[in-house]
């Protein structure tokens, strides 16, 4: 397909002079119409989402991304959605996604940094943490999520070289939940505190409970493992981003509530999860805990052994 262009030819001098005007003619070329010409599973394919997703994602966006104009070769909402989408979906550079989709590449780059904005913003709205009635053991690495691998809680902001325990420590959810003990526990890796509210596993195991907690705590974090194959499965840009860092942050965000409203409305997609990956102890975890959480932390540890780890005899 060709690129979309905008052709503007200067006017000379002695044309302004005598009152002519020259206007260049603009050429368009045949925009994909993607909603139009694939079936269902090729949408899938090609953009991650069904007809009725893409609707649906449309509708979120679309007060702030239509368009007051009725000339007619304004992109619409849902081809500006098809656009970033595609983007999303393939992670490939801003020229082939226009190549493909009809318009040329400072549209692609215009479009993506104006859609993710509006996903991202909607953060607050499809990524939220459970209520105490809605509780289930959930995992905290960079995200938190829950059993159904919707994502309850993000931060998304530290570079990756800041310590996982430092970027809990000053996270929102620390405060809340150091104030509020959920009706519940997070399971984390052993880059993280052991705290009230927070398991990470016994460095050695000692007895056999203590190898059946470990145990546990392995097979049930492997749901954060299958999430984080997911999301770079279903959003290959995720793998590696070509943009300044608060441009990737933003899509981090947009990537979130686009998983969550795909896992919420069943979207399929091929299960490629191999297992998880090894705990991977960050060196040089700086003390930022006070000490009586990490013992009380042991005191619920050692709890949780007793009454669901005991042998039978």
């Amino acid at each position: 397909m060709f690129c979309l262009h905008f052709l503007v030819t200067s006017l000379p001098f002695n044309e302004l002079k005598l009152g002519r005007r020259k206007y260049s003619e603009r050429m368009y070329a045949e925009r994909a119409k993607p909603l139009a010409q694939y079936t269902t599973e090729e949408l899938y394919a090609r953009f991650c989402f069904g007809r009725d997703n893409i609707k649906y994602i449309a509708d979120l966006v679309r007060p702030k991304l239509q368009h007051k104009t009725k000339r007619s070769h304004v992109l619409s909402v849902e081809e500006q959605c098809l656009i970033v989408l595609r983007f999303y979906a393939s992670g490939t550079f801003y020229q082939v996604v226009g190549d493909n989709m009809g318009v040329d590449k400072s549209t692609v780059t215009n479009v993506v940094k104006a859609v993710l904005v509006e996903l991202a913003s909607l953060v607050n709205e499809f990524v939220s943490f459970p209520k105490d009635d809605q509780m289930a053991h959930s995992i905290n690495v960079q995200l938190v999520a829950n059993a159904d691998l919707i994502i309850t809680n993000c931060v998304v902001k530290w570079p990756g070289s800041v310590h996982y325990a430092h970027i809990l420590r000053e996270s929102a959810l620390y405060r809340k939940l150091r104030s509020n003990r959920p009706n519940g526990i997070i399971l984390g890796d052993s880059a993280y505190p052991l705290l009230s509210w927070l398991m990470t596993r016994f460095p050695v195991a000692n007895t056999p409970e203590q190898a059946g907690f470990n145990s546990a705590h392995c097979k049930t974090r492997c749901a954060i493992e299958h999430l984080n194959g997911v999301l770079k499965r279903r959003f290959a840009c995720l793998n590696y981003l070509r943009v300044e860092p608060k441009v990737a942050c933003n899509i981090i965000l947009a990537c979130i509530v686009l998983h969550n409203i795909a896992t919420r409305r069943n979207v399929p997609l091929d299960d490629i999860y191999d297992g998880p990956e090894p705990d991977e102890m960050q060196p040089g975890q700086p003390p930022m805990f006070a000490p009586n959480e990490g013992q009380t932390g042991r005191v619920i540890r050692d709890a949780i052994v007793r009454h669901y780890f005991r042998l039978m005899t």
